[in-house]
């Protein structure tokens, strides 16, 4: 293997970033072409391999993220897509779970089901939920069914039935009879997809995989082929949302794993910068063009969930999205990227995002046809970019523009001249994000006092510094390679893959045989993944999701060593009782436990990173030869600033605010109290000289 290359495809960017036999990076940034995503790859390619001189015979892995499925959800833009379900639950996806994200809202608006009711279909069977035959599968009524998703053009469909998870036999039974009628229909099953218990999640999750399918296998097809035919013979992997690499036959047969594929490269990235610098709790800071993400990263990994929402209505509100429940890194992410869009709603208030200007047309100032005010061009009307220093070669910004969208998108309806329309949209976004990770840090039951920031993204260290003082963090860390920090973590992320399935039983009446069945097979599967790609030594951690009698939540129980014998119930027991006073406080005596899902995680074995110790002490300050004006949220103001080339900084000089610090790709922006520390491996640690409210 001579190179690798880490290709992630975002909603306004495309970044490649190219690993050298030394292990040095090199990396380039391109407008995202979303007509078809694979020429800015391409294109990407073909210029860093020119520029340093590398064969594509020589490259030895691909490793590819995308938001391609993510964004198909969101826009609707998939595949026509049938349901087919159990008689009498065509409209679980629609009914949901009943419950309200907005309790006392009496004008609330459910997300609509990504399946219309025209589209869902339904055959005569019924299981149990110890997955016992209760009422036979018609053969009848599904050739009934199949004619009609024949008659209506599907391209797709989506087959799920009721306890599945249990027992798939008619799920396979109804496969096998579209597959002889219509081989040219792909076909989603819930027991593949999502063998979890609670019908409308797993329902939804097999809507979502059936309904990006055609697109995704299609995408990755013609990425894999043109590919091979510019010479690349190495494999081509994605990087899936519980931050493990997959094949592509997996990736196409399994998308909806894909829907979180780019944010899980940038947890792995912070993750290991966390365990490089010594920082076991973290707050991961990614921005982009599109969205932020933020997620905690403690004892240098990051946290997981089984389920996650996609394309929420309602700002934060837990149940306003579509849930996919399959293993993900957890996170929040909100509309809040450079090309997020700023306006003035009925109230007369700011808002920001969550719909963007993307890559086509872009930001106002990008010159491209677009006209409405987004965050990038704030940045450029308050000082933080400049067209002289940014990244980005084939864009060349035009304040006037930017000037001129924001008065007509904000100025006009409030008053404001373009800079306080600016500062405005600034202190708008940059408030959202900080509220975001106040609330995803109180759902995690964690307080953010003592975490480290680390920001990444091409517009995450613009705002990071802005950040960390409002959430009251003393430390923020911009690592080499910031702009294109989701692909570099690509590079860094082990062959890794969750299996999980729902296996219901208790404490009192514990089924050992049955739960030592499930982790068996869980582990098959789950090596089976891994195995497509490595041979190398892998580690195999197991989980298990339990809960009080009576209560509609679980928590995770690491099993780690736990043997499954005639003593395990009394074992799992105090396990979990340990897991639930850490986070509740206390434990709950003499009530019943019960296990509801179980998980195996096989991952291939990586080397720890190389240790670096950070150093706040600042020996000189950095050269520096030029000002531009640019505002100060602190002193609320515009002053002379700074201008530091980032590259030109030597390791232990600092750099006092205001300043601005400038790179390819991204730019670091120090408010007039931070003071910027340059560390031998060129990450740029930024701390407050004075601590202020």
């Amino acid at each position: 293997m001579t190179v690798r290359i880490g290709a992630d495809v975002g909603g306004t960017f495309t970044d490649i970033v190219l690993e050298l036999a030394d292990g040095t990076f090199e990396s380039t940034k391109l407008l995202t072409t979303h007509d078809a995503p694979e020429a800015a790859i391409l294109t990407g390619l073909d210029q860093i391999c020119r520029v340093y001189d590398v064969q594509f015979a020589d490259i030895g892995q691909i490793i590819h993220g995308t938001t391609l499925a993510t964004n198909a959800l969101i826009e609707r833009r998939g595949a026509a897509t049938a349901l087919v379900t159990t008689a009498g639950f065509r409209d679980v996806i629609e009914t949901r779970t009943e419950s309200r994200y907005e309790q006392y809202d009496l004008d609330i608006v459910l997300p609509k089901p990504l399946i219309e009711r025209k589209d869902r279909f339904v055959v005569t069977e019924r299981l149990n939920a110890r997955g016992e035959v209760v009422v036979p599968f018609d053969e009848d009524d599904a050739g009934r069914v199949i004619e009609r998703i024949d008659a209506g053009g599907y391209r797709s469909v989506a087959v799920g039935f009721l306890h599945s998870y249990q027992n798939p036999v008619h799920e396979q039974r109804f496969r096998e009879l579209l597959r002889d009628a219509l081989p040219d229909v792909t076909v989603s099953v819930s027991s593949e997809v999502s063998p979890q218990m609670r019908e409308y999640e797993r329902f939804n999750t097999v809507c979502a995989n059936a309904y990006v399918q055609p697109l995704m296998a299609s995408y990755l097809v013609r990425l894999r082929d043109e590919l091979q035919a510019r010479g690349a013979s190495c494999p081509l992997y994605l990087i899936h949302s519980g931050g493990g690499l997959m094949s592509v036959d997996s990736a196409a047969a399994f998308p909806v794993r894909l829907i979180e594929s780019g944010p899980a490269g940038g947890a792995i990235f912070a993750a290991d910068l966390a365990a490089r610098y010594g920082r076991d709790r973290v707050l991961s800071f990614d921005m982009g063009g599109t969205t932020a993400k933020i997620s905690l990263i403690e004892d240098f990994t990051p946290q997981t969930a089984k389920t996650f929402e996609v394309d929420r209505t309602a700002r934060f509100k837990k149940g306003s999205g579509m849930p996919i429940s399959i293993p993900v890194i957890e996170m929040i992410e909100i509309g809040a990227g450079g090309g997020s869009i700023a306006r003035v709603d009925t109230l007369g208030q700011i808002r920001v995002g969550p719909h963007s200007a993307g890559s086509e047309p872009g930001p106002a100032c990008y010159d491209r046809g677009g006209t409405d005010a987004t965050v990038t061009d704030a940045n450029l009307q308050l000082g933080r970019l400049h067209p002289d220093t940014f990244g980005a070669t084939d864009i060349a910004l035009n304040p006037q523009l930017a000037a001129d969208a924001l008065a007509r998108s904000v100025g006009s309806t409030l008053g404001l001249d373009p800079l306080g329309a600016a500062i405005g949209v600034g202190e708008v976004v940059d408030e959202n994000m900080a509220n975001a990770a106040r609330v995803h840090a109180v759902e995690n039951g964690k307080d953010l006092a003592g975490f480290t920031m680390i920001a990444f993204g091409g517009g995450a260290p613009l705002h990071a510094a802005r950040l960390i003082d409002k959430l009251g963090l003393d430390e923020l860390l911009v690592p080499p390679g910031a702009g294109v920090g989701s692909a570099i973590g690509f590079l860094r992320a082990p062959f890794a893959y969750e299996a999980v399935r729902s296996f219901f039983t208790s404490t009192v009446d514990f089924d050992v045989d049955g739960v030592n069945g499930v982790l068996t097979e869980l582990e098959h599967e789950a090596q089976s993944f891994v195995r497509e790609g490595t041979d190398a030594e892998v580690t195999v951690l197991r989980q298990v999701s339990m809960r009080y009698v009576g209560q509609g939540w679980e928590i995770p129980v690491r099993l780690d060593d736990l043997v499954f014998d005639d003593f395990a119930a009394e074992q799992l027991a105090a396990r979990f009782r340990k897991a639930y006073e850490e986070f509740f406080g206390r434990a709950i005596d003499d009530l019943a436990i019960e296990a509801v899902s179980w998980s195996v995680r096989v991952a291939s074995v990586t080397a720890p990173p190389e240790r670096v110790e950070l150093d706040s002490v600042a020996r000189q300050p950095a050269d520096w030869g030029t000002t531009r004006d640019a505002y100060d949220a602190v002193a609320r103001t515009t002053v002379p600033t700074a201008v530091v080339d980032r590259a030109l900084i030597a390791p232990g000089a600092y750099v006092d605010g205001p300043a601005v610090i400038v790179e390819d790709q991204t730019t670091t922006v120090l408010a007039t109290h931070h003071r910027c520390v340059a560390q031998l491996d060129g990450t740029l640690l930024i701390v407050r000289r004075e601590v202020r409210p």
